[in-house]
């Protein structure tokens, strides 16, 4: 039995998402502020704890249509009937659909959700909705709280409570608002890519039970604020290592707890500590207890003090010292556990909590006498599901590394786990780490895509996609985008936006122009990964599923094609039938081949249908020699001779080594510019690989900051830098 995936409808700015869940581990991915944080609250919050609902919860688009509700009952005439929106309220109210998928022979777990007396197996839905429990008193209730508040402010301005339905639930959600459960139909199963809330039938009544999961999934949490502390701080309320351990040794290692055999030296040896202690504590207190009898105590009648000692078997790790580090393995000396790294901590700690769950969930040790006999006919849950949130905390790469690769492993680290299918767990884990997306199956990625698109005055909200579908399709195309991020880091998960560049110059040089000229681009979250322009097109299918705002900086990488021969690069003249010969602008965008089209395309043209993606290539440069001719138009090749003409005084006034000599030579000559432009296409056409030192040289220039940025990269930027502006 497992989980296949969960819809998430009005809640926060998951207004109706499908989340797939991966037969073992589900990676919850995407930028900052794009709904992962919710969809693990959501999980947590509908399966584990249910009370703990605000009306923050709800989609804020939604809260207009159900003060709407409140006002038209407000404003109904004394003798109309009561119209109480039942079906409206449902359109509005936060709801998770659970769809487990059960195997025949686990049919008997699932007895109290069967939903039709034929269904043999397979899909089975439960949806979890928080409804109001009497929507009478709701209406009583709130009609009579907002009448009197205005008879009360009679004609004053003062806002009083409740002025609508918000601030009245606000205070009183959960009184009148619960979780129930409804059994769903399996022949009704939306579409991933078309989902479309199924709709319960009006006569639906909900399942009489507190909880439908109950003996089918153990839900066990670790929860992104786990308290660690440094030496320093002085916090006396952080979680402690020491703590944990007392309740892991209290519920599954205390002897005193059902003994056996292996215990009774344990409990021996506890009990002589206790009659030593007790005997020594004794003779101390003697000089003090016949000094009582000089005040006639005890006297007549009265009984006499004896001392007594409690040893119990927990009282050894009943101290926040328990846990204790050594600073290598050879000295004596040791460290309380608040002197070691948080990183450490944190990840000792969550390990720790893995291994109880586990052990938990398979009853090791003496946790068993902890149950009470109606515990007992549910122990083994046929599905664990284990939520981390944002694992990553304090640690750093490797460890985070370490710790995803480990962590399913450890929770299945039993005889009646590992590989055996009787019990099954699956993991959720949503992170801000490239480190971990990167070091996962990327086929168990799910990326929370934030909704770009939206009107002035909309709330903003996110869907989820299933990377699966994109990794998963094991093509070329699919296979290179892996193989590429696995090669790089996965920044790409969590950008606001991406710049894809072509060469190692352009990736150097893309940040320093964007520290020294666009200073909103510089605190935005702007992934930059460089990838040579015949590969930039595979990652087509990858950035559409993300929806990221893209652009692509790229080469005109003009060519001649000569017939029954490979093209031949060649220098970029308009009016003479050359092409370009880079794949992405071929393939990708804007699917134009001709030189002369490519040169005098319109700005709008090169970003794409869906206002995301655009372009940015080499496009005429104005040379003004000399204040004695007029501007002459080169068209460049590629990224360093297009910098080479934008900056011409500036090369024309500074030497160096390299591409930056051979830029100072041309442009101090006396040759036409047709002649300079040539002749640096032909330079760099044979000595490619001096891009990256002439990035590298211009980096440790003086007054490099004077660098003017090429203007279609410059319009690039600004392209970036408005988007990102105006969506947010």
């Amino acid at each position: 039995m497992k989980i296949s995936f969960v819809e998430l409808q009005n809640f926060r700015k998951l207004k109706c998402c499908r989340i797939d869940f991966s037969n073992m581990e589900t990676i919850f991915v995407g930028a900052n502020n794009s709904g992962k944080t919710s969809a693990m609250d959501a999980l947590i919050l509908f399966l584990k704890e249910k009370s703990n609902f605000k009306t923050q919860d709800f989609t804020l688009s939604n809260w207009k249509n159900i003060d709407e509700i409140g006002q038209s009952w407000l404003s109904r005439k004394k003798d109309d009937a009561i119209d109480y929106k039942i079906n409206e309220w449902n359109k509005l109210l936060p709801q998770l659909d659970v769809w487990l998928n059960v195997e025949e022979n686990e049919i008997h777990y699932v007895n109290h959700l069967i939903p039709t007396l034929d269904w043999s197996g397979g899909n089975l839905g439960v949806r979890l909705k928080l409804a109001p429990e009497n929507i009478e008193a709701l209406h009583d209730d709130f009609c009579e709280a907002y009448n009197r508040s205005k008879t009360i402010k009679g004609k004053s301005k003062l806002k009083l409570w409740p002025s609508h339905m918000w601030e009245f639930l606000e205070k009183r959600l959960h009184k009148y608002f619960s979780i129930r459960a409804y059994i769903l139909d399996p022949t009704q199963v939306s579409e991933a890519d078309n989902i479309i809330p199924q709709e319960l039938p009006e006569d639906s009544e909900p399942l009489d039970m507190a909880n439908p999961f109950k003996g089918l999934v153990r839900i066990d949490i670790i929860n992104a604020q786990r308290g660690f502390t440094d030496a320093n701080d002085g916090n006396t309320n952080s979680i402690t290592l020491s703590s944990q351990l007392r309740e892991y040794y209290s519920k599954h290692l205390d002897p005193s707890k059902e003994p056996t055999e292996k215990d009774i030296d344990a409990l021996e040896s506890i009990e002589k500590a206790k009659e030593a202690f007790d005997k020594k504590l004794n003779e101390s207190f003697d000089p003090s207890i016949k000094e009582l009898e000089t005040l006639n105590y005890p006297g007549f009648g009265n009984p006499s003090i004896s001392l007594s000692t409690k040893v119990s078997t927990i009282d050894g790790l009943n101290h926040d010292s328990a846990v204790r580090f050594k600073p290598n393995g050879k000295t004596d000396l040791t460290l309380p556990e608040k002197y070691n790294g948080l990183g450490y901590q944190n990840l000792i700690s969550m390990v720790f909590k893995l291994i109880r769950f586990r052990d938990s969930w398979m009853q090791i040790g003496k946790s068993l006498s902890e149950l009470t006999s109606e515990d007992k006919e549910d122990i083994y849950e046929p599905l664990h599901l284990v939520l981390i949130e944002e694992p990553e905390a304090h640690l750093h790469a490797q460890a985070q590394q370490v710790f995803i690769k480990k962590a399913y492993d450890i929770l299945r680290e039993h005889k009646d786990l590992k590989e055996k299918k009787q019990f099954q767990t699956q993991l959720i884990v949503s992170t801000h780490s490239n480190h971990i997306a990167h070091e996962v199956e990327f086929t168990s990625l799910r990326y929370f895509k934030r909704k770009l698109d939206v009107k002035k005055n909309d709330i903003p909200t996110s869907v989820v996609v299933n990377l699966s579908e994109t990794f998963g399709k094991n093509d070329d195309t699919s296979k290179f985008a892996a193989r590429y991020l696995k090669t790089t880091h996965c920044d790409l998960f969590f950008a606001d936006a991406v710049i894809l560049v072509e060469g190692s110059a352009e990736r150097m040089l893309v940040p320093h122009f964007i520290r020294q000229h666009f200073p909103i681009l510089s605190s935005s979250y702007v992934s930059i990964l460089e990838i040579g322009g015949s590969h930039a097109h595979r990652l087509k299918p990858l950035i559409d599923d993300l929806a990221l705002i893209t652009l692509i900086i790229t080469d005109l990488d003009s060519v001649k094609h000569i017939e029954g021969k490979k093209p031949k690069a060649i220098f970029p003249e308009l009016k003479k039938g050359y092409k370009t010969g880079n794949t992405t602008l071929v393939s990708w965008h804007p699917k134009k081949e001709g030189l002369d089209e490519l040169v005098n395309l319109k700005e709008e043209e090169k970003v794409s249908s869906n206002s995301l993606i655009r372009v940015a290539y080499q496009t005429k440069v104005e040379i003004n020699v000399s204040d004695s001719e007029e501007k002459k138009d080169i068209y460049p090749y590629t990224f360093e001779d297009s910098l080479g003409f934008s900056n011409w005084n500036y090369f024309k006034a500074n030497t160096g080594n390299g591409f930056i000599k051979k830029l100072n030579t041309e442009f101090n000559s006396e040759a036409d510019i047709n002649i300079i432009a040539n002749n640096l296409f032909e330079y760099l056409k044979d000595n490619s690989r001096i891009k990256a030192p002439f990035a590298l040289d211009l980096l440790f220039m003086e007054a490099q900051e004077k660098l003017k940025v090429p203007e279609y990269i410059d319009d690039g930027l600004k392209w970036v830098e408005n988007k990102l502006t105006t969506n947010n």
